[in-house]
């Protein structure tokens, strides 16, 4: 069992967190492979990943998902019924299109194509989820994961996350999560793993 401290117990997340919640997520992606197509230089990427991260929280999910923090990593949820109010606006979305520069087509490309194998069952989505590197290996995402999968199982439903990186896969799949599709991103972008996981009953988790 991992022990819980008060540094990797879940919070609900505020507008106010987003410099911390920014700056964690982006170290935590600095080597994911969807986030390395997106922002190809290494040298710019952790602080145009913290710019991408706070919009997406601060316009989008902190203001219509369910997003919860520990010191030093964050998810970000959206239940069935916040769904059609977590679309980013056309602000957000030119906020977002001014970060990415040069890349912004695929990142159209790629979100598009994404979209279109997205599960149309009710179900909670896994926007976001991330640990500092420098804090993994600490139960900081396991104990968001498990604090998540906790509100989609006592609403009787299922979960759904999109994968870019082949190493996550175990962990997500020790929670009760499955492939159910491979998505090869356009113009070249990294294949996306779609993963689903049916609601647990009490005696069922892990």
């Amino acid at each position: 069992m991992i022990h819980m401290s008060i540094a990797n117990t879940p919070k609900t997340a505020t507008l106010d967190d987003a410099p911390l919640i920014s700056g964690s997520l982006a170290r935590a992606f600095g080597d994911d492979p969807m986030m390395r197509w997106f922002f190809p230089d290494a040298a710019s990427r952790e602080a145009t990943l913290t710019r991408y991260f706070s919009t997406l929280f601060t316009r989008q999910y902190g203001l219509h998902g369910v997003c919860e923090r520990t010191e030093a990593s964050a998810a970000f949820w959206v239940p069935p019924e916040a769904q059609a109010k977590a679309v980013p606006d056309a602000e957000t979305i030119q906020e977002l299109m001014d970060i990415l520069g040069d890349r912004a087509p695929l990142f159209r490309d790629a979100v598009g194509e994404a979209a279109q194998h997205t599960p149309q069952e009710p179900h909670w989505y896994l926007a976001l989820i991330g640990a500092d590197p420098a804090a993994q290996g600490q139960g900081h995402g396991a104990a968001l994961l498990r604090s998540g999968l906790a509100k989609a199982d006592a609403a009787g439903l299922p979960a759904y996350l999109e994968s870019s990186k082949p190493e996550n896969l175990p962990f997500y799949e020790h929670f009760g999560f499955a492939v159910r599709e491979e998505v090869q991103l356009p113009g070249g972008g990294p294949v996306l793993w779609g993963m689903w996981r049916e609601p647990h009953r009490p005696a069922d988790a892990a």
